[in-house]
């Protein structure tokens, strides 16, 4: 029988993998270890990789085993969830890989200036009728140059095609770097180098993504780069709404396009 939910918020609060600052808590006080993860926790000077929305962790995990010379860390604010990751880390004894409880929303308070390298977001839920919480708006993008590195990398692996979309509108008003685009991942990493990031992101799939392929969603991949000397600015322009919210979801209202 798996463990419910009360019995993995007691195992999190014993796990030294895994750092729990919900918004509420960091009202009242600050991460001592921001600018300094790789000596005080890691242990190295090795470049930092954040998956932001990690759900259960399964890229972080996975990313660390591919890459035992990068840190790695999963962030999302549902304790439940990374618990799966976590678990699975510390049974395999993994140094690489580290956790991180709270809203995505006040990660720059965790993070020095420079101290991230590359960022992950896997399957973000698109929120298209909120352009602000989308993990690759301006909102969100200014927030991470807080602590990425001048040009650091954004991974964004996805089976929406709106965030798709939109991100692309971002990229192209803001002539931002970008390395890699497919709407086709799996079709085109079949072709791809082995050491190449098409072949990365095409490695590990979530137990979600998993779901979403059995229903013969296409995914879809791109890597870009974040100056920190561009003046960011939002597209003005109209997106067609994915016609499903998330699985077994659909949108929430009759309108057919959002900004």
């Amino acid at each position: 029988m798996s463990k419910g939910k009360l019995a993995k918020f007691a195992d999190l609060d014993t796990y030294g993998n895994v750092f729990q600052y919900p918004y509420r808590v960091m009202e009242e006080v600050t991460f001592e270890m921001r600018g300094h993860w790789g000596e005080q926790y890691f242990g190295n000077d090795n470049p930092i990789v954040l998956e932001l929305g990690c759900g259960k962790g399964e890229y972080t995990v996975e990313l660390a085993k591919q890459h035992p010379n990068k840190n790695f860390i999963g962030v999302d604010i549902k304790g439940a969830r990374i618990w799966t990751g976590a678990t699975l880390a510390l049974k395999e004894n993994m140094k690489n890989v580290a956790f991180l409880r709270t809203n995505i929303e006040i990660i720059d308070r965790f993070f020095g200036e420079g101290e991230v390298s590359e960022l992950w977001l896997t399957f973000s839920d698109p929120q298209m009728k909120n352009p602000r919480k989308r993990l690759t708006s301006t909102f969100f993008l200014e927030r991470y140059r807080h602590f990425l590195t001048d040009g650091g990398t954004i991974h964004l692996k996805t089976d929406s095609n709106f965030l798709f979309t939109y991100t692309t509108y971002i990229i192209e008003k803001n002539q931002l770097p970008l390395d890699v685009r497919t709407e086709d991942l799996y079709g085109d990493a079949a072709n791809a180098p082995a050491d190449s990031s098409l072949a990365t992101a095409a490695s590990i799939q979530t137990y979600y993504e998993k779901m979403w392929l059995a229903r013969g969603l296409q995914i879809r991949y791109m890597k870009f780069g974040l100056p920190h000397n561009i003046m960011l600015q939002e597209p003005d322009v109209e997106i067609e709404l994915d016609d499903y919210r998330s699985y077994h979801r659909t949108k929430r209202s009759s309108l057919e396009t959002s900004k």
